[in-house]
Order: structure tokens, then C-alpha cells, then sequence
């Protein structure tokens, strides 16, 4: 555990207010000292980790699919995974062996080129279920695969998924431990953000552990890998001293919680800089028990990936009232600014957001402008009187939903509803709190971009990223239990336990409230900032049914993936197709009807001299009311295509 030094209050308060700070610089800029500026220094070729590599690009350099011949692809083989949940797990391809999670949770090797399966291993509990990461040694005799299971962090060996019982207590390490206090009053820990490796450590974002007021803050823990001991711990809600403490209220600090790390994170491990976006304080709603800008939550975090130690920070959002937690890994490329070679750090957001950040220091390479938002009317509440605005690039996402914007596809008494309810409802922008009254916040939480929607073509400068267009209804109402203020931290007087519920805007035949496109995919060049191209992201078959074609999959949760093909692949959920489209301009190059939805990020790896792209699919997808014509979901798979083997 470690306590950073603490700047003068002129520098803390601009560093809190603008985001990058210079706490830790030198040492951020000696990091990359030696590091090299080309692409080329990761591997873009392998996908032993999720999202193909610690560096998080959902990229793969493999061109043996292609342009000209992607309509050639089939399916080279199936695997069923039977059980209570879809698929959405990212497989590891190491050498010729797939790993996933398969039947009825278990762990599964599988033959990579065949789909056959090798060995499965069942735990008690649940796997994380987006993913999980290999390690192995210098002389590569110990092979592990290290994942989340039943509140722990479990290693095991990548050749028969047998424990490995040096590492922590019969080979786990309960995620509490290293809490201080009495760690059995917390709820066991589960996440589905399996971290990342640097070296022979595993860093691990712990889950917030409550949705609620009373939570406990989600640390950032590095686990030696080969013993399961603690190296070393960051405190996402600062300790009194540390940085960032003077944005907290001081009373019951402990209690004070959330600032989870729950999607993904990235690490650039040629610098030893691990970079983690981060989520929203408890409660997410409502925050006047929590005055202050509340470090470091909605920021992305650089760290030194050896030590913890913070190099650098940038909260993308003060005070969050909206759940715009930082939902998906930070993308790394180099790009040409200013006619200079600059290594980037490219953030989506849920708000629509691309924020692109000089790696080595968190300064925006475009300036980032502190604007005046709405101000809260609910009693109690301190908002931030600002909050960050990119000027550039362009949001990729739809920011504001106005009586223009009724979807004309829904019945015409859902729309008179719509057009009562804006005459009552606060709607004045990106960032109107949540209210008493009720507020229509474009995009809600589950708009924008989210876990695994993004991803990079580092040759050409190009981000990709999916975003679905989903207003919700932020309506504040009083709990007015008595455990719920004993519960509430900091509470009473005017500050009182609100809460909202979710309400996504579904109308009476389950599409929503706004016009489509319901999901797009937009295409930048990070050199200028410029958009390539957007192009709507599948469709729904009950509109499209009515000769209403291109408005977009409703809420897909289906993840891209670039080829050096030239080739963006994606899944998507109403419409249940798997996707290949030229990267150039969004064109749909080759289909595929799935059994079911695709949710999920896939896998690129070659075998064998043959190069394979793998699905996970199963179920309705996030809405399944969407789709009342649809047939019943076919059996949850992963399914692997390729082009037609070459004959021997």
C-alpha cells in the first residue's frame, strides 16, 4: 500500500477540475523513454488474451480473409454450450488450444482447428464471464490461466485446469483480502473484468461490491502471480493525505464507495503503464451525501503497472449523477499531430465522448472544454457547475432527444404519452440531473458505448466504435424506510436516500421511445479526428417487416473486431446476423443468419495455415421483447468460420 505525495492546492485543484495532472510526470515520461512509437510494437497477431492482447485493440494483423474473398467464409466447426447463461466470454487461443467457458459454466479446452474438446474442469460458483488471462513462465514450463471464481482469484494449469495450489489458499486469493477491517462484513466479490498481466503480475479492478449507498470502494489490487501475494494496492476513493482526498466529504469515508472498474482496462506493457477507466461513486443517482468531485471516479487512471503508483489522471465526468461510469478499455495507437509521431490513449464514453489523450501525460491532444451543465433541483444535491466537453472529434452518439425525435414506429397513443410526459419532464441537455419530476437524460446509461464496443486498426490510425442510441427516464424518488438513511452514509437533514429506478423509454411494443438509428457504428481517423464513415448497426426484423430497413439493432451488445484483411466483423442481437464489412467504408461485405444473438467480442487466430474468426452466440440478446416474430433461439455455441480448407 502506498501514499502519494501531495501537490500545493493551486495544482490540486486545477489537476481536479481539468483532469490531467502532473503527480508521478517524470516518471510517466521516463517510461516511455524507451518504449517504441510504432504499432508495430505489440502483437496483433495472437489472441491469448481478452480483447486479442493486454493492449486491448480487437485487432488481429491476419489477412488470409480478406476483401476480396470474405464471401467465401464457412462454418468450419461448432461448439454447444448448454446452461443458464449465453455465451458472451472472450476465448484465449494459445499455441493449437481454445479456452472458454462452456457447458453449465465449466472450463473447456478446446482443439482450436477441430472445435473438439480436449479437457473441461468444473469449479463451484461462477466464471467471470467476459473473459480471462494466460501466463506462463520464462522458460515456459508453467502454464497457468488465472480468472475470477466465487469471489476469487483462481490459478490453475493451462494443461489439465487443475489448481494450482501454490498460488493463495489451494489455489485462490479471496478479492477482499488486502480491505482493512473486518473483510467478512463485505459481500464476496465477483466481476466479469478478468484484468490484466504485467510481467508476473495480474492486476485485478475489485467490483464495488453493493448498488447502492453503503459500498465498499472497488481498489485496484496486483496479485504476484506465482504466489498469489499482494504487490501492491491503489485506492480509487483516496485516503485521507493521499490525492484527490479534499474532493470527498470527510465523514465516513470508508463507507463511501463505488469507482468500479467493472468493464475492461489496458495495459501498454512495452512502457509498464497500465490504464484503467473508471466508474461512478455510490449511490449513482443522487450524490448529496458525497459533495465534491469524487476522485477518482469517471476517470481514466495511468499507473505505474510495477509499483501502482499514479502517474497521471483524467475525469471525464465531476460528480457523476448519471451512471456515465467509463464503461470500455482504453484504446492505444500512434498517431500524426502536429507532424509528429504522438502515442494516444482513445477513450469512448457512454455519453458519445471520444476523448484522445497524449498517453505519456493525459493531456488532450484536442482541447477539452469545461462547460456550464443544468443545476440540480433536488434537495441537497451540490452538481458540478461544469463538466468536460471534447471540441474534437465529433460525438459519435446522439446527445439530446426532443419531441422531434419520437419514434414514429410505435403506437400513436405511446407517442401522445411521449409528448405529455416532455411537458413535465426536465430535458435540458447532456448532463440534466436526474429529478423529483423526472428527467430525460440522451444518452441514459446504457447508451453510448459500453464493455468491448470498440476497436482499433493501428496501421491505419483508425477507431471503430459501436454505440447504441438509448435515452432513459431519470425519475428520483424517496426511500423512506428508516434503514435505507441508516444506511446512507453521510445522510439526513436534506440530504435523503433517493433513488431511481431504471427505465429505458421501451413503448408498449417494446421499441424505443427515440427514432432510430438504434445502434451505429462509426468509423474515425485519428490522425485528423475526422469521421470516416457512420452506418447503422443491423436491424430489427418486426420494423424492418414493414419496409423500414437500416435502423439499427436494437440495444446489440455485439463487439467489433478489425483485421488487417481490411474487415470489421460484429455480431448483433434482433436481428441475430454476424457481420464482415469493409473497413474503408462500413459496407456490408458478407453475412451470416445466426441461430440466435451474438453478444460478445470475437476471437481471430490462424491455425494450421489457416485463419479462423469465432462467435459467441446465444439467446435474444439485451431485449428479448424486441423480437416477438422471431423464432425461439437456437442452442447457445461458439461458432468458429473460416474459409474452405484447401484440399490435400
Amino acid at each position: 500500500m502506498h501514499t502519494l505525495p501531495r501537490t500545493n492546492s493551486k495544482g490540486r485543484r486545477r489537476s481536479v477540475r481539468h483532469g490531467a495532472i502532473g503527480i508521478g510526470l517524470g516518471l510517466a515520461l521516463a517510461a516511455w523513454g524507451n518504449a517504441p512509437a510504432s504499432a508495430k510494437s505489440f502483437d496483433y497477431v495472437g489472441w491469448d488474451s481478452y480483447l486479442g492482447g493486454a493492449e486491448s485493440a480487437q485487432y488481429s494483423s491476419l489477412d488470409q480473409v480478406n476483401k476480396s474473398n470474405v464471401t467465401q467464409l464457412q462454418v468450419a466447426w461448432t461448439y454447444q454450450v448448454p446452461g443458464r447463461q449465453p455465451p458472451r466470454f472472450n476465448p484465449l487461443v494459445v499455441g493449437d488450444t481454445m479456452y472458454i467457458i462452456g457447458p453449465d459454466g465449466a472450463l473447456v479446452a478446446l482443439d482450436a482447428a477441430t472445435g473438439t474438446e480436449k479437457w473441461r474442469h468444473v469449479y463451484p460458483g461462477r466464471i467471470g464471464a467476459r473473459g480471462m488471462n494466460y501466463w506462463q513462465s520464462a522458460d515456459g514450463k508453467d502454464r497457468r490461466l488465472l480468472f475470477v471464481n466465487n469471489g476469487a482469484l483462481r490459478a490453475v494449469s493451462a494443461d489439465t485446469g487443475e489448481p494450482i495450489t501454490s498460488f493463495g489458499t489451494n489455489g485462490g486469493v479471496d478479492l477482499r483480502v488486502g480491505f482493512e477491517g473486518d473483510i467478512t462484513k463485505i459481500p464476496v466479490l465477483n466481476t466479469d473484468n478478468p484484468g490484466r498481466i504485467y510481467k508476473n503480475l495480474i492486476i485485478m479492478s475489485l467490483p464495488a461490491g453493493a448498488y447502492d449507498y453503503k459500498s465498499s470502494p472497488a481498489d485496484i489490487h496486483a496479485y504476484d502471480i506465482r504466489t498469489g501475494k499482494i504487490a501492491w494496492v491503489f485506492h480509487v476513493v483516496p485516503r485521507k493525505g493521499e490525492f484527490g482526498s479534499d474532493t470527498w466529504p470527510d465523514g465516513n469515508r470508508e463507507l463511501l464507495g463505488g469507482i468500479h472498474n467493472w468493464s475492461e482496462s489496458t495495459i501498454d506493457d512495452q512502457a509498464g503503464v497500465m490504464f484503467i477507466p473508471t466508474g461512478t461513486a455510490r449511490y449513482d443517482f443522487y450524490g448529496g451525501n458525497r459533495p465534491g468531485n469524487n476522485l477518482f471516479a469517471n476517470s481514466i487512471l495511468a499507473l505505474d503497472a510495477k509499483t501502482g503508483k499514479r502517474l497521471w489522471h483524467f475525469q471525464t465526468v465531476h460528480h457523476d449523477l448519471w451512471d456515465y461510469d467509463i464503461p470500455q478499455a482504453p484504446k492505444l495507437l500512434t498517431i500524426k499531430h502536429d507532424g509528429k509521431n504522438v502515442p494516444v490513449l482513445v477513450q469512448a464514453t457512454k455519453q458519445g465522448f471520444v476523448f484522445v489523450l497524449d498517453r505519456r501525460t493525459g493531456k488532450p491532444i484536442w482541447p477539452v472544454e469545461e462547460r456550464p451543465v443544468p443545476k440540480s433541483d433536488t434537495p441537497g444535491e451540490k452538481t458540478s457547475p461544469t463538466q468536460p466537453f471534447p471540441t474534437w472529434p465529433k460525438p459519435f452518439a446522439r446527445q439530446s432527444f426532443t419531441e422531434a425525435d419520437i419514434n414514429p414506429y410505435i403506437p400513436q397513443a405511446d407517442q401522445d404519452k411521449l409528448h405529455e410526459l416532455f411537458k413535465t419532464a426536465r430535458n435540458e441537455g447532456l448532463f440534466t440531473p436526474p429529478s423529483l419530476q423526472g428527467t430525460i437524460s440522451m444518452p441514459g446509461h446504457n447508451g453510448g458505448a459500453n464493455w468491448g464496443t470498440s476497436a482499433v486498426d493501428p496501421v491505419h490510425g483508425r477507431f471503430f466504435v459501436m454505440a447504441k442510441q438509448l435515452p432513459t427516464f431519470d425519475k428520483l424518488i424517496l426511500d423512506k424506510r428508516p434503514v435505507a438513511l441508516e444506511q446512507m452514509p453521510n445522510g439526513g437533514g436534506d440530504v435523503q436516500p433517493y433513488k431511481s429506478a431504471v427505465n429505458f423509454m421501451l413503448q408498449s411494443n417494446s421499441l424505443p421511445a427515440i427514432s432510430p438509428p438504434w445502434s451505429t457504428i462509426t468509423a474515425y481517423d485519428m490522425n485528423t479526428g475526422n469521421i470516416i464513415w457512420q452506418v447503422p448497426d443491423g436491424e430489427v426484423p418486426a420494423v424492418a417487416q414493414q419496409g423500414v430497413k437500416d435502423t439499427g439493432s436494437q440495444a446489440p451488445r455485439g463487439s467489433p473486431v478489425v483485421t488487417g484483411g481490411g474487415l470489421l466483423f460484429i455480431g448483433t442481437s434482433s436481428d441475430r446476423k454476424f457481420r464482415a464489412r469493409d473497413q474503408d467504408t462500413g459496407k456490408v461485405l458478407w453475412e451470416y443468419d445466426l441461430p440466435a444473438a451474438s453478444e460478445g467480442v470475437p476471437a481471430v487466430y490462424q491455425l494450421g495455415g489457416r485463419e479462423y474468426i469465432v462467435v459467441p452466440v446465444g439467446g435474444d440478446g439485451l431485449f428479448s421483447a424486441v423480437q416477438p416474430n422471431m423464432p425461439k433461439p437456437g442452442p447457445s455455441q461458439y461458432i468458429a468460420f473460416a474459409l474452405p480448407a484447401a484440399k490435400k
